[in-house]
């Protein structure tokens, strides 16, 4: 009988951590999951250590391994492989409180349905602290986008998709030399369809590593410059608030001059935007430039 649920962890090189993930769902008090585990290419004994613990058996894993595509190309091999009803990630430096899989599915059935995109839960740190705050009392459901724009909710939180949703969207573009790419992308695609149920409770701990890609989004912005302006000219579409549409410009600017991209404003969905927003882009770009250059003069 196929679980109800996905757990997915996309991992690089993450060995030394991975284990903090699997022992929290070897105790989780509910078993209808399965462990999806994407093997970014790594290098160190992820391989190994993923084909102990298969042979303990104590908990489904489904292992596959890919050459190098980033954390979004991940996503996609994740998505492409899920077969479930619905699908969550979790990292490979975070872990999930025992009893996160059963509020998951006790939850969702409960108050699921093909009218919802899914659920958000909360982000804890790992002593249990919620990361930014918790979702509004007052509401049961929002899409992605409301949540923060709207209703100003902080921090990260933890996303349960129907995997008929995650299939549906498209998937995140791979750009020749880039190994990044905001998730969001598809959460906001998908926000365009159905909106998400809100759970206040904590659903996965998680802890900033030092070699974490929300740690080093400056050198994301550097290496990854194609993947940010194709993200930009996707949410400049659908961001409701003109406040958040002049910001998505701005970025999209700084982006595009990253790339040397001289047609940006002629690709740009919000023309006149973008040339307001154009002055600001500029010292965007020096400023990123002058961060990364900075940072690199301090580690050599």
């Amino acid at each position: 009988m196929t679980p109800t649920l996905t757990i997915f962890t996309p991992t690089f090189n993450r060995a030394y951590t991975l284990h903090l993930c699997y022992e929290s769902l070897k105790r989780q008090t509910s078993k209808d999951f399965i462990w999806l585990i994407i093997d970014d290419g790594s290098t160190d004994n992820t391989k190994e250590l993923v084909n102990y613990w298969i042979h303990e058996n104590l908990l489904p894993i489904r292992y596959h391994f890919q050459s190098n595509q980033g954390m979004h190309g991940a996503h996609n091999t994740a998505y492409d492989l899920i077969d479930t009803e619905l699908n969550v990630c979790i990292d490979s430096d975070d872990f999930m409180p025992d009893e996160a899989v059963e509020k998951i599915l006790t939850f969702w059935a409960e108050y699921g349905s093909d009218e919802f995109a899914g659920m958000a839960g909360l982000d804890a740190s790992p002593k249990g602290q919620v990361i930014g705050t918790e979702m509004p009392k007052t509401i049961k459901e929002s899409t992605l986008t409301d949540l923060y724009g709207k209703y100003k909710v902080k921090g990260d939180k933890k996303l349960v998709y129907r995997t008929e949703l995650t299939k549906k969207t498209p998937p995140y573009p791979i750009f020749e030399g880039e190994k990044y790419g905001p998730l969001s992308y598809k959460y906001v695609l998908i926000d365009q369809i159905n909106p998400l149920l809100l759970l206040n409770e904590v659903l996965c701990h998680v802890e900033y590593l030092p070699d974490g890609s929300s740690r080093n989004m400056i050198n994301q912005y550097i290496k990854n410059p194609r993947g940010f302006s194709f993200f930009r000219k996707v949410t400049m579409k659908y961001e409701p608030s003109y406040k958040r549409r002049f910001i998505e410009n701005v970025h999209y600017v700084s982006s595009s001059l990253l790339i040397k991209n001289k047609n940006y404003w002629f690709e740009s969905p919000n023309k006149w935007t973008t040339i307001l927003a154009t002055p600001v882009g500029i010292a965007l770009y020096f400023y990123i430039n002058y961060t990364h250059r900075s940072t690199v003069l301090k580690q050599s």
